[in-house]
């Protein structure tokens, strides 16, 4: 499709945005600059913007029940801690909008098989032991893409590994557009990438910063306190140059261009300012630079996320709120679908 006709497409639509987290558990500093610091930004801007916590995906693999609550609640302490305002934003969990599995299902319907199997991060989860994934995983990308076009968001900020799924959200919304003659969804376009898109391990820069990994040295946990933030800062690995003051000094020097990318995404600067400044320092003189910044701007969001967390009623009520204002959007939206496609729906 041209981009006249994707303009002409989406010109009749709100400027709106769509994105959410799987609350799996075990948010780290990726987590904020990679993606929520963004939300915060875009919420601010001119955009209705529309936040969920995607509990319907995080059950394609099996989840604790009592702990994938638990995370729901902490995820939305998260996005809200960081600074999502539930009276500028709509927050939310997925499950509790019925319109998201709804519409789902009839994507998969106009999804292709052949589509779906291209999916890299379906081969990337599923690994050699892909007969015994679940079908959910492998119809991941039809919900995700119901996820979006549920809203009509025209926006849909995510990290480069889910290009890919919004690739095929707007295949599928193109297919069905043309399956049955309408103009009906639009073609989003992805805000790729936070702050600081890719933050990478504080014990090896060439690996992304993961919950996963066995070594809690090598991320900042967002319920870290300030102690705990500065005491990782302090003990990330580094190498032995001073830093250089231009970006190409960075080539090969994956520890280095990490910490200068944290400390550049959360003073909200570029690299080039921050080099700049920074430019000819060893690392015994950037260090205590980059806790100071760490830590005033991290600690904040810890300590009001274990606060929040105290009263999970409170956390209740603001999630229900939000789904009440997210369902006031899609029902419409998916009765609609149902018309289109032929369904009766009272």
């Amino acid at each position: 499709m041209s981009d006249a006709v994707q303009t002409q497409s989406n010109s009749k639509f709100n400027k709106r945005v769509f994105s959410g987290i799987q609350p799996s558990g075990g948010l780290t500093l990726g987590n904020y600059l990679g993606a929520v610091k963004r939300f915060v930004q875009m919420q601010n801007e001119d955009f209705e913007t529309i936040y969920c916590m995607v509990d319907l995906h995080a059950i394609t693999v099996w989840q604790d029940p009592a702990r994938l609550k638990n995370n729901t609640r902490e995820l939305a302490a998260f996005y809200i801690a960081s600074g999502l305002n539930p009276e500028k934003s709509i927050l939310f969990n997925q499950s509790a909008v019925s319109e998201h599995a709804e519409l789902g299902w009839m994507f998969n319907c106009v999804a292709r098989m052949g589509w779906m199997k291209r999916m890299t991060q379906f081969k990337d989860k599923a690994g050699k032991n892909a007969e015994n994934a679940s079908l959910g995983l492998f119809g991941y990308p039809a919900l995700m893409a119901a996820d979006i076009l549920a809203y009509h968001a025209t926006h849909v900020p995510v990290g480069d590994d889910q290009k890919q799924h919004l690739e095929l959200t707007r295949d599928i919304a193109a297919k069905f557009n043309h399956d049955f003659g309408v103009d009906f969804f639009p073609m989003i376009d992805p805000v790729i990438g936070g702050p600081a898109a890719r933050v990478m391990s504080l014990r090896d820069g060439s690996k992304k910063m993961s919950k996963s990994d066995p070594s809690d040295q090598s991320r900042i946990n967002m319920n870290d306190d300030a102690d705990t933030i500065a005491q990782k800062f302090r003990k990330a690995k580094t190498d032995q140059d001073a830093l250089p003051s231009e970006e190409s000094g960075l080539e090969n020097r994956p520890e280095a261009k990490n910490l200068i990318s944290i400390y550049a995404a959360l003073g909200d600067q570029s690299l080039e300012d921050v080099l700049s400044d920074v430019g000819g320092k060893q690392f015994s003189a950037f260090k205590p630079m980059l806790v100071e910044r760490a830590v005033e701007t991290l600690s904040p969001i810890s300590g009001e996320m274990n606060r929040l967390m105290l009263d999970v009623s409170e956390i209740d009520r603001l999630l229900k709120r939000g789904a009440d204002k997210a369902r006031a959007i899609a029902a419409p939206i998916v009765q609609k679908t149902y018309d289109i496609v032929g369904l009766l729906k009272p």
